[in-house]
């Protein structure tokens, strides 16, 4: 019933605490990530013709822009989550902080580029 031997809590071998609240995060992105790819998939089914006008046309609506934005965002944070979940099991050493920096790095940049564009397309209606 304990948490370890008492060698294994002086070298930090026990529980982190902090499980818990990751995998929860990983279960309600994923949640979204269903209810948003959804509204994605029925929302371009819905459209009557798959041309870049028409896509333009539709993601410069607000109902459909904050939608995308935020399937954008969980898409992203669900990514690094997962990707943080493997590197902490598989790589190590300074390696390890180097690929979760590098994981950082790109997740946020990709998902605020992404933000961007839908921004600029909702905001002016231009292409991105």
């Amino acid at each position: 019933m304990g948490s370890g031997t008492g060698l294994g809590r002086v070298r930090g071998l026990g529980s982190a605490k902090s499980g818990s609240h990751h995998w929860w995060q990983q279960r309600v992105t994923a949640v979204g990530n269903i209810l948003l790819v959804l509204w994605f998939i029925i929302s371009m089914v819905r459209l009557p013709v798959a041309d870049h006008a028409a896509m333009v046309a539709w993601l410069a609506s607000p109902w459909a822009a904050v939608p995308m934005a935020l399937l954008i965002i969980n898409v992203f944070w669900h990514f690094r989550l997962g990707l943080q979940v493997v590197i902490e099991d598989y790589v190590h050493g300074g390696m390890r902080i180097f690929t979760l920096g590098l994981l950082h790095v790109w997740t946020f940049g990709m998902g605020a580029y992404a933000l961007f564009s839908i921004f600029k397309i909702a905001f002016t209606g231009a292409p991105a």
